[in-house]
């Protein structure tokens, strides 16, 4: 868990420090501009990724700042990790207890997912969407994952490059054959956290669907699969209108089924779908705890929209009962009444007022 958050020239906030006592839950309020989900994006940062918002990074910069900007984090286990951006730089750079460190290596130090308004279109929207925010869960769970989607895309880029400017079949083999072992890897790694995460998942299930994917379901296994990918990958080498149309785990997609309802959750109401999602974010915590031992961090920007009474009070008791260090935005204070074990943070005006000025534990709730 995140013990102290620092960020400076971050945004719209010059200066600002959030000690969370040790609080699972941070609740940040303030009215519209104010920083809110500037300081869920920073903290999504620390998980390797370009963060929640996808920004570049002259944008995070603020505004009237050098054009710098950093983000420092100490955790409950005495691990120091920070994010610094300069001017000019063409990349971001990670540290980990002051060494300098890839930024792949920040996952597995701070697991992490978040859900803004942007994911509470999730089920509805795009393939794409899904199947990014698909993967973002997988990599909490098996960290190596994003690498592969990563590295998947590039040989892809590198094949459709091959093939446009007509170089040697020799070189699109090679690409071929590394493009098939990537992708079952890719796809077997969808189908084990798919049946991971159904465990912890009640009223809800996943289920995944793809050319790879539905191979590897049916029975095949890993090296069939493989084989039969990359028969299909060297029958498909022409170019459509200068494109390479190709089938394969980067075209996959995921759903969630409502069994309470009995409908797909793209069927049901907006605030249905927030509470599935919201219940899938929670048995996540769960399986990456169950798993690897460590808390996740889990981002809730505007966490009480679209919800009811009702819901939000079950939303609050998941909190309680996940092994996650959970942060949440909103306008109203009031809104997170019922949240035990946390810290209440004001956000004003783009500067943060960080004292806590509020705590309650489950003990305090029982004294």
């Amino acid at each position: 868990m995140i013990e102290t958050l620092t960020l400076t020239d971050f945004r719209n906030h010059e200066m600002c420090r959030i000690k969370t006592t040790g609080r699972r839950n941070i609740i940040i309020t303030g009215p519209n501009g104010a920083g809110k989900t500037a300081v869920l994006e920073a903290v999504s940062m620390l998980s390797g990724d370009r963060g929640m918002r996808g920004a570049a990074m002259t944008d995070i910069a603020r505004f009237n700042g050098r054009g710098d900007f950093s983000i420092f984090a100490e955790l409950s286990d005495d691990t120091e990790i920070s994010i610094t951006y300069t001017a000019g730089d063409a990349n971001r750079r990670a540290r980990i207890d002051g060494d300098a460190a890839p930024l792949s290596q920040l996952v597995a130090q701070l697991p992490m997912v978040w859900i803004t308004p942007r994911e509470d279109r999730i089920f509805i929207d795009g393939a794409g969407d899904r199947r990014a925010f698909f993967d973002r869960l997988v990599s909490g769970f098996d960290a190596t994952h994003a690498g592969r989607v990563a590295r998947l895309g590039k040989l892809l880029s590198e094949r459709a490059f091959a093939l446009k400017s007509g170089r040697d079949a020799r070189w699109t083999d090679a690409l071929d054959t590394q493009i098939a072992s990537v992708a079952v890897a890719i796809a077997a790694a969808r189908i084990q956290y798919a049946g991971e995460i159904n465990y912890f998942l009640s009223g809800a299930a996943v289920s995944v669907a793809g050319m790879i994917e539905s191979n590897l379901i049916s029975g095949m296994t890993p090296g069939d699969a493989e084989r039969a990918y990359l028969e299909y990958l060297h029958g498909a080498r022409e170019l459509v209108g200068d494109k390479m149309i190709l089938d394969g785990p980067h075209k996959s997609d995921f759903g969630v089924f409502n069994e309470i309802l009995n409908l797909p959750a793209a069927l049901t109401s907006t605030g249905q779908q927030k509470s599935v999602l919201i219940d899938l974010i929670m048995a996540h915590a769960r399986l990456v705890y169950e798993k690897t031992g460590r808390r996740p961090i889990i981002l809730l920007d505007e966490a009480a929209a679209h919800l009811d009474t009702d819901a939000r009070r079950r939303m609050f008791r998941a909190f309680a009962a996940a092994h996650a260090q959970v942060w949440a935005t909103g306008l109203d204070a009031n809104a997170f009444s019922d949240v035990n074990d946390a810290a209440f943070v004001a956000c004003n005006d783009g500067e943060i007022s960080n004292i806590v000025i509020q705590n309650k534990t489950d003990e305090d709730e029982q004294d």
